[in-house]
């Protein structure tokens, strides 16, 4: 199965991890992991807040 995102990748690029993540979106610890491994993925809203977090434009969360 491909990834699907690459919020693991962006995380580690900006320093700064799952926990601070989940912290700032107020979702579980577990849910953002989930998103890092590809196990699951954030709607579209969440995706948007998560690049406005991170600084970036949220095509770079997403594979090609």
């Amino acid at each position: 199965m491909k990834d699907l995102n690459r919020i693991k990748v962006v995380l580690a690029e900006k320093k700064r991890t799952n926990k601070w993540l989940a912290e700032q979106l107020g979702k579980n610890v577990t849910t953002v992991s989930k998103w890092c491994t590809n196990k699951s993925q954030p709607d579209l809203h969440i995706l948007d807040k998560i690049a406005s977090l991170l600084g970036c434009d949220k095509k770079e969360l997403i594979t090609d």
